[in-house]
């Protein structure tokens, strides 16, 4: 695959650092990415999303991923972060990708600028969002530099956006396409959590990633040097017919659901947390205040590499969402 040094010039940490240094750039950001198991950031992200459905009730029809996902993944990264709400104004303008390419030019200039700034003012002014942490922290007896507290922040804006904003789109398309799951959920708000796994299994935020490879080796023989970059395929991983059974089907109750969505060992995601609590709130939500959802229309999104091709998602999503009598 590709690489991306054409739309970021830093190392995303601690994604792309190998043991036994990844333990300890990760042991430096988890305790915010450990925030969503907390009672407070529970309760935000609850009244958000609560906010939005009902924003989404009063209006005739709601395009789903820009007019909703994009600002329902935008305002919750704010309470991840603790920086204030209003900040995802910025962070909606720069659209449901922040490093694709328009007329050769790269869209993350925007998010670069945005993470000099708060990095400058920070250096001001601590408070107690991320940025400060990042500020404050130290790797070995050391203070992060300038490009380690790059890469931190780039991948906590770049990791979780067009992942959340696909998963939650997809979750709305497949309640409005199947009225009897929200139905099921419904019966026993229980469910939610498996249902959830699910979601995030089926419709795969991520389909791959990237890894370098140390050495010269063959992959299904074909040769990769040293340097070169190869690809690791949650997507098919996830409809493994030996792990999942009827895994081309979407089961709202599958369990056990050993799903790589999130990656595994060492590497599992650290949005992990994050991501789970907006999707089974959305969930929750639905449960609670939704009546019905109604496709107004649809238009697939189509992801392509090389001769690869395959349908992810959606491009514009719109619904006719309204509330429980």
């Amino acid at each position: 695959i590709p690489s991306e040094e054409s739309v970021r010039s830093v190392r995303q940490l601690p994604l792309e650092i190998d043991p036994p240094s990844h333990a300890d750039y990760r042991a430096i950001v988890e305790p915010f990415f450990q925030r969503p198991k907390s009672a407070e950031m529970i309760a935000q992200v609850e009244a958000l999303t609560a906010e939005m459905l009902r924003t989404a009730f009063a209006q005739a029809e709601t395009e789903i991923v820009h007019g909703f996902a994009l600002p329902l993944q935008s305002r919750a990264l704010t309470c991840l972060l603790n920086v204030p709400e209003s900040e995802a104004d910025l962070w909606i303008g720069w659209g449901t990708h922040v490093f694709r390419k328009n007329d050769g030019l790269s869209k993350s200039s925007g998010l670069d600028e945005y993470i000099e700034d708060k990095f400058a003012a920070t250096a001001a002014q601590p408070g107690a969002d991320f940025f400060s942490a990042l500020h404050a922290a130290t790797f070995q007896g050391r203070p992060l530099t300038h490009q380690e507290k790059l890469g931190y922040a780039n991948i906590a804006f770049a990791g979780g956006r067009d992942t959340i904003i696909h998963t939650v789109a997809c979750a709305l398309g497949h309640l409005a396409a199947n009225p009897e799951a929200l139905a099921y959920l419904r019966e026993d708000p229980k469910r939610i959590t498996h249902a959830s796994e699910e979601i995030f299994r089926f419709f795969m935020p991520l389909t791959h990633i990237g890894r370098v490879c140390p050495v010269m080796t063959s992959v299904h023989g074909e040769q990769v040097p040293a340097g070169g970059r190869v690809s690791l395929g949650w997507a098919s991983a996830n409809r493994d017919e030996s792990v999942f059974p009827q895994a081309d089907e979407f089961k709202i109750d599958r369990k056990p659901n050993p799903h790589l969505s999130f990656g595994f060992g060492e590497h599992l995601c650290l949005g992990a947390p994050h991501a789970r609590l907006i999707l089974r709130t959305l969930l929750q939500k639905c449960v609670e205040l939704v009546g019905s959802l109604e496709i107004v229309s649809a238009v697939e999104r189509t992801e392509i590499e090389h001769s690869y091709e395959r349908k992810l998602g959606y491009e514009s999503l719109v619904l006719r969402l309204r509330p429980r009598s």
